[in-house]
């Protein structure tokens, strides 16, 4: 997984959360059954992070809330999560910026020979600041 390869760049060990709405096959749905097969084939890859899922974002990210899935493998809260579609990865980029605060390095596109980064129309200077940086660090690094 090509995230979570990048993540290690950056001195982290990666925790992924594959999300959903669903928690670990509650409610059951196509969309959700697809999630958990993106699980299964990481398991027959035997990739070398923490990864699990299908979870809901509450559950990858608040320890008391993940408590009550003991089965979970993730070992604390995940730094790396996996949206099921674009659409809801923007809705929740936007959400975090928002209401939030967060700031948001991304997207980035990665497994190309340089780096790319995106900016949108109107992006504040800190964002491109930001982005510049991330591209020199992906050339040099």
């Amino acid at each position: 997984m090509l995230a979570a390869r990048e993540v290690k760049r950056f001195g982290i060990e990666p925790k992924v959360a594959l999300l959903s709405y669903s928690n670990f096959g509650n409610p059951t749905n196509l969309n959700a059954e697809r999630v958990s097969e993106a699980v299964q084939l990481l398991d027959e890859r035997k990739v070398d992070f923490e990864y699990d899922g299908e979870m809901a974002a509450d559950v990858a990210l608040n320890p008391e809330i993940a408590a009550q899935y003991p089965f979970s493998r993730l070992t604390g809260p995940a730094n790396v999560l996996v949206m099921p579609a674009f659409h809801s990865a923007s809705i929740s980029t936007k959400l975090l910026q928002e209401l939030g605060g967060a700031t948001v390095i991304g997207p980035i596109l990665v497994g190309l020979d340089r780096p790319v980064q995106i900016v949108q129309l109107g992006a504040k200077d800190t964002t491109l600041v930001n982005m510049a940086a991330l591209a020199a660090f992906n050339v040099s690094g």
